[in-house]
């Protein structure tokens, strides 16, 4: 019942938020941020809404969403594991790593696996260099990794 409520809060925040930049130019990317800080993603539904309070098409909204990198279409996991890319995490092996984490959770990068456990994603650079390859989850920095490492890493996390 609660969460019924929550929903229904969320929703009429967002009609506000709507309402307070609809007559302004470009107001498409605060209410998708806004929204997305309110949900912590952007679920079809929201888009749709969006659309139809902006009377705009729901394939603009869709496509910003899609265009910029900051936006999220699926909701993250309780854990957020992030594998940098970056070029000395790279070098060092950090696509093998992410490729253990993504065959170990049985989903994709930017995917989110059912139980909303843990969701993947791949960085540029975390600043960690000296560590390489590295990954963070919920911020918690992972160094000098092989993907023999990503096992007990998951273990910690699994209740």
């Amino acid at each position: 019942m609660s969460q019924t409520v929550t929903g229904e809060e969320k929703k009429k925040k967002l009609e506000k938020m709507i309402e307070k930049y609809k007559d302004q130019q470009g107001a498409l990317m605060p209410i998708l941020h806004e929204a997305q800080e309110l949900y912590g993603y952007l679920s079809l539904e929201t888009q749709q809404m969006i659309a139809q309070k902006l009377d705009i098409p729901i394939s603009e909204v869709y496509g910003v969403a899609t265009f910029y990198s900051q936006f999220k279409l699926k909701p993250k996991g309780q854990y957020e594991i992030n594998v940098c890319l970056g070029t000395a995490c790279y070098v060092k092996g950090a696509q093998a790593v992410l490729d253990r984490f993504c065959e170990e959770l049985g989903i994709q990068v930017g995917d989110t696996t059912e139980d909303g456990k843990f969701s993947i994603g791949a960085s540029r650079c975390v600043g960690a260099c000296g560590l390489a390859p590295v990954c963070m989850i919920n911020g918690e920095v992972y160094g000098r990794l092989v993907p023999e490492d990503v096992p007990k890493i998951l273990e910690k996390y699994k209740d």
